[in-house]
């Protein structure tokens, strides 16, 4: 049975803080879902998990580029599932390469099991964390999978 963690969020600050927690967990091949809406804060949660892997490069949305990574004391690969539509355009991403490479954290995650439909990425391996606009800055921020360890 699986237990989900839910904590409350008042910041982009706070939000970032609660990436970086996971951040500094992550390990090469963790694979990151993240489920939200337009504008819940899931690239911000990303700039703290960035940060707690040890990188400090800038962070955006790859909604357009796709895939970003950044350089670390673990890589972290950061992707972008929106704007996908197909199995092959899911393959050609190169998970299993970014998983080799360090951990992958990746926007609309729920979405992969309905592009990926054959036995893939997305599976019990991996966290699937959901990020929910409740107002002004106030996210909550629940872990429905977390990684197994």
């Amino acid at each position: 049975m699986a237990t989900t963690t839910s904590l409350e969020t008042s910041s982009p600050e706070e939000t970032e803080a609660a990436g970086e927690e996971l951040g500094r967990r992550l390990r090469q091949g963790d694979l990151v879902l993240l489920r939200g809406e337009l504008g819940a804060g899931k690239t911000t949660f990303v700039r703290g998990v960035a940060r707690g892997c040890g990188s400090v490069a800038p962070v955006a949305s790859p909604t357009f580029q796709l895939v970003r990574i950044y350089p670390g004391r673990l890589q972290l690969a950061h992707v972008d599932l929106y704007r996908l539509e197909k199995g092959d355009e899911l393959r050609d991403l190169g998970l299993d390469e970014l998983l080799d490479a360090g951990a992958v954290v990746v926007e609309w995650g729920d979405r992969i099991n309905r592009i990926n439909r054959m036995d893939g990425t997305g599976g019990a391996d991996a966290a699937l964390i959901s990020i929910e606009h409740i107002s002004g800055d106030r996210r909550r921020i629940r872990i429905v999978r977390d990684l197994r360890r």
